[in-house]
């Protein structure tokens, strides 16, 4: 249900924190589209996953956040990027969302990272409550181009306000590091298969107590030409429907051939 004035309220997390530049260009992007309110972490969340909190309260405090139009109705939450969307929806919106809008992430989130990503988290909690929600993440680590990332994000929202979208679906768009001009258009992609090859290094602290610091090496094991990876890598844009229904039903015709009548 949009306002009297036909606009639709758009609620924006991430998971790199408040301040980060991806979430600037994102709310700056969309406030010509919507009535905007953010609800981000207060400090980076980066592949929490959709971790929530339970055993420590979660804080929410407004925060000065600027866009276009002027002065956005902002909160930074001590909780990760589920727990923003959680709250947000509960306590900090004036009304349930039209949209959740999740980034604009720094570095991508194709692959088996849907499934370590705060950011994508942030939209799956409002896809399992039935709202339209999509998941942006520019594919350069650090800072880049986010004006065209925003650019992007434009279409892609102006894209789901417009059409009947099935509930339980987000979107995941990962955007090329390119300039605008020069990506080849939208292509509409498959999650790769793909893994990473991880190790932990093996340290000592000044008191010689060992500790252990994750590096790893992301290995695509998909030679198709229809998913995200080849996508992105390729100049195009990458929207990848995501669903948090997990089951492998190509996996449940064999269980029932299993012989399930003895006793446990």
């Amino acid at each position: 249900m949009k306002d009297k004035r036909g606009r639709p309220l758009i609620l924006i997390s991430n998971d790199d924190g408040i301040e980060a530049a991806g979430i600037l260009s994102l709310a700056a992007a969309l406030d010509s589209i919507g009535d905007i309110v953010i609800a981000a972490p207060l400090q980076e969340m980066s592949a929490v996953g959709h971790a929530i909190t339970m055993r420590d309260p979660v804080r929410a405090r407004p925060w000065p956040f600027r866009g276009p139009s002027g002065q956005l109705t902002a909160y930074a939450v001590s909780g990760t990027p589920a727990d923003c969307v959680k709250l947000a929806l509960d306590k900090l919106v004036p009304r349930q969302p039209d949209l959740v809008v999740s980034g604009i992430n720094h570095g991508p989130n194709t692959a088996v990272n849907v499934i370590y990503s705060g950011t994508v988290s942030a939209a799956t909690e409002a896809a399992i409550l039935g709202i339209p929600a999509i998941a942006f993440s520019y594919c350069k680590w650090g800072n880049g181009d986010f004006e065209a990332s925003g650019r992007v994000a434009q279409k892609v929202v102006q894209q789901v306000l417009s059409n009947e979208w099935p509930p339980g679906i987000l979107l995941n768009v990962n955007i090329p590091d390119i300039p605008y001009g020069q990506m080849k258009g939208f292509m509409i992609t498959r999650q790769a298969q793909a893994r990473w090859e991880e190790q932990f290094a093996e340290r000592l602290d000044p008191f010689d107590r060992p500790y252990y610091w994750l590096s790893g090496t992301f290995v695509n094991l998909d030679k198709g030409t229809n998913t995200d990876l080849w996508a992105v890598e390729n100049g195009w844009v990458s929207v990848t429907p995501v669903q948090h229904d997990l089951t492998a039903y190509r996996a449940m015709e064999s269980l029932q051939q299993w012989d399930w009548d003895e006793q446990a």
